[in-house]
């Protein structure tokens, strides 16, 4: 793996606002590779782009996946530039191969959901972890006696 890990307990910033975006393909029949191979190979180019380029307010991104499925978990500054990113034209030509190749073939399906999160609504636990998740997206903090319960971290 190579990253380094932080032992003992930590949590994420929690001082602005964030997006949680997920999105994911899944294979819904595996013989139908001309239709899931091109969905699968869209996605790469366009998290180059947001690495490369961070005016477009991408902050970071995990990504996890099984045989059929694959899930990317990504950590944007705001709705805004999700957004516009949505309209730019990387992810506009893999809308309209999609929708051009596959369209309402059910041999793979598409997904994404969006949470807006306001600050000091959000929280996070990471024990003996390399930058995760949240953290990986707002950077982390010790725990200490002052918000070492999640009712603590989320102001309550």
């Amino acid at each position: 793996m190579g990253k380094e890990v932080f032992t003992g307990r930590y949590t994420c910033e929690n001082e602005k606002d964030i997006v949680v975006f997920i999105i994911g393909m899944r294979i819904n029949k595996i013989w139908a590779i001309h239709k899931w191979l091109p969905v699968l190979k869209a996605m790469p180019p366009m998290i180059r782009e947001l690495y490369t380029n961070k005016d477009l307010g991408f902050l970071a991104a995990e990504n996890f996946g099984s045989p059929r499925r694959t899930l990317m978990v990504q950590y944007w500054r705001s709705s805004e530039d999700l957004m516009s990113y949505a309209k730019g034209a990387k992810h506009l030509k893999a809308w309209k191969e999609f929708n051009r190749k596959v369209g309402n073939n059910d041999a793979v399906g598409i997904y994404h959901e969006t949470y807006i999160l306001p600050a000091k609504n959000y929280e996070s636990v990471y024990g003996n972890m390399p930058h995760f998740g949240l953290a990986l997206a707002t950077g982390h903090k010790a725990i200490d006696h002052t918000i070492n319960s999640a009712r603590k971290r989320l102001g309550n």
